[in-house]
Order: C-alpha cells, then structure tokens, then sequence
C-alpha cells in the first residue's frame, strides 16, 4: 500500500471510530426503529451531518479521499461531536493523510541526558521520572522508582507504563480507579502518537497490548484521544498506602518527546507523609538511572484489583 493511502486508511479509521461513539439521538436523530447493525451513527447519517455526499464520506472512511477542504473537516468534527484534543486530531490526521505534513515527529531518543538526571535527583523528595513519547521509563530518582513497584522486575526495555498498567499485577491494583486510569493513559497514547501512527515502538507495543489485553483492545478501537499535561492520581500502594498526589508533566527539548514527570501532595497532609515515605525508605545516595538495581528493601506485591487518573504516565 502506498504511503498516501496507509495515511489516508488511519484518517478512515479515526472517523468510522468517532462515529460509532455518537448516538442519533446525541445529534438530533430519531433511534430508529429495531436493533443498528452497528452502534453509533450510520454513515449516510453522519454524510448528512456533515454537508457531503454519503459517497464523498465513505471514500474518506476506506483512505481513498485524502484531501477533504477545511470546511468538510470542520463539519466532520461538528458531526462527531468533538472537542478539543479530538478536533485537533482530526486536523493532524488530514494534514497527514493529504501528505502536507512537512516532518514526522523526531526519531525517539531513550538516552536521558545528564543534566536531567540531576533534575530528578534534585526535586527530591517529590517522586519523579522520565519517559518516551510512547511512555517508556527511561530514568527515575528513587522515590519515582518506589512509587512503581515492580516495574523494576521487568527488563529495562520492557519498562512501559501503558504495558505496566494492563499486563503487570501491581499495576491492576495501584491506581484508583483503575479502568478511568487505563482509558486515561490508552486516550494519551493515541495522542502523542501523532503525524507518526506507524513508528516501530509504537506498533510493537499496541500489538502485543492488543493481543495479551482484550480491555487495551477495545479501549484502542474507540480512538479516543486526550493529551494532558498535569493532574492527580490516586494511589493504593503496597509500601506507603493510600494517598492522592498532583503531578506535572514537562516535555524535554531536542529528545524525540522524552517527558519528566513530577508527583508532589500538598503540604502538612497525609498524602505527603506517604509520600515522604517513599524517600526515607532508603537513605542511601544512589543514582537516578534507570538501569540501576533495584534497592534491596523493594517488596514485589502481586494482586488484581484497581488504579487512577491520568496518561501522561
């Protein structure tokens, strides 16, 4: 397939995904009478809404109309109901599907310069850590490290937060609630996925979620999107307990999307005492790269039950 149409296929696929999350009756549209084939709004209907032929429309849904004029994909996105970070991905993928993208995004850089290292050593004892575009942890201090039991288990290559999240049993039963966390952080991915869908870390890590997590496979088919840059998590942790942090999120310059992630709680109160807590659990100095051993003291809980906010971890 050639590079215009497998662009043009993805645009096809955002749009037939957008449209079986809008019912008729959201827009104005009688249910209709017995069971729709498919959920969601049938083609002809969003044709309508959206002031194209149903031919027109159904060509742009297969890839094979690649350049629809600006105010076709304003309607599009008026149609789907979308808002925000949804009608800016609209416009990224028809931007990339009618080939006027002028560079994909970076290649991905895994290497963590040193003087960020220090900035995770230096925000302590604020847990903290960084991550690829495609939410590989690439360094953490200690206290970022303790907040993720038992990703340490893993290769460092395997270090994924998303795959973490699905796949590993403490990170089924860290975050509260757990399946807002899950659809949160599968939101953010299809967003910083971008102008480059089909990049390798991208690819292999969607395929083996789509394979091993039938929960990953349905939340990817909805093509959901939500990048975000800060919030609040709540955690059920082995070690420190229940508490709810607020966390920032910084891009790094000239990485290929590396971001640091900072957690804090607010002063005097519980959540920072167990916060604190992740700290003191080792004294010792010790680097901040991720390639280091895990401390000693690190349990390894296992269990299966639920986790919280966000996705930009």
């Amino acid at each position: 397939m050639a590079a215009t149409d497998a662009r043009g296929t993805e645009l096809g696929r955002y749009l037939k995904a957008r449209r079986a999350q809008v019912r008729p009756e959201d827009v104005g549209l009688p249910a209709g009478a017995g069971l729709r084939r498919t959920p969601g709004l049938r083609r002809e209907e969003l044709a309508a809404l959206a002031g194209v032929s149903v031919d027109y429309y159904i060509r742009l849904e297969r890839g094979r109309e690649t350049n629809p004029s600006p105010a076709v994909v304003d309607g599009l996105g008026r149609a789907l109901r979308l808002r925000d970070d949804g009608y800016e991905r609209l416009h990224e993928l028809v931007e990339l599907a009618s080939g006027r993208v002028g560079e994909l995004p970076a290649s991905a850089d895994h290497a963590v310069r040193d003087s960020v290292v220090r900035m995770l050593e230096s925000v302590r004892p604020l847990p903290a850590y960084v991550v690829s575009r495609y939410n590989r942890v690439l360094a953490a201090n200690p206290p970022g490290r303790r907040l993720l039991p038992g990703l340490w288990d893993w290769p460092q290559e395997q270090r994924n937060l998303t795959r973490y999240l699905f796949l590993h049993p403490v990170g089924r039963t860290l975050y509260e609630p757990w399946e807002e966390t899950v659809a949160l952080s599968v939101a953010h991915l299809r967003a910083v996925a971008g102008a480059d869908p089909d990049d390798p870390e991208l690819t292999t890590l969607v395929g083996e979620l789509v394979l091993k997590s039938p929960e990953f496979a349905r939340l990817w088919e909805r093509y959901d999107v939500c990048e975000r840059g800060g919030g609040q998590k709540s955690f059920r942790h082995p070690r420190v307990g229940a508490m709810t942090l607020t966390y920032e999120v910084m891009r790094l310059a000239r990485t290929g999307g590396q971001r640091m992630v900072v957690y804090q709680a607010a002063p005097g109160t519980l959540d920072e005492s167990a916060m604190l807590r992740l700290d003191s659990a080792d004294a010792r100095p010790r680097s901040a790269r991720s390639g280091h051993p895990e401390p000693a003291d690190e349990p390894c809980p296992a269990g299966t039950l639920s986790p919280a906010h966000a996705s930009a971890g």
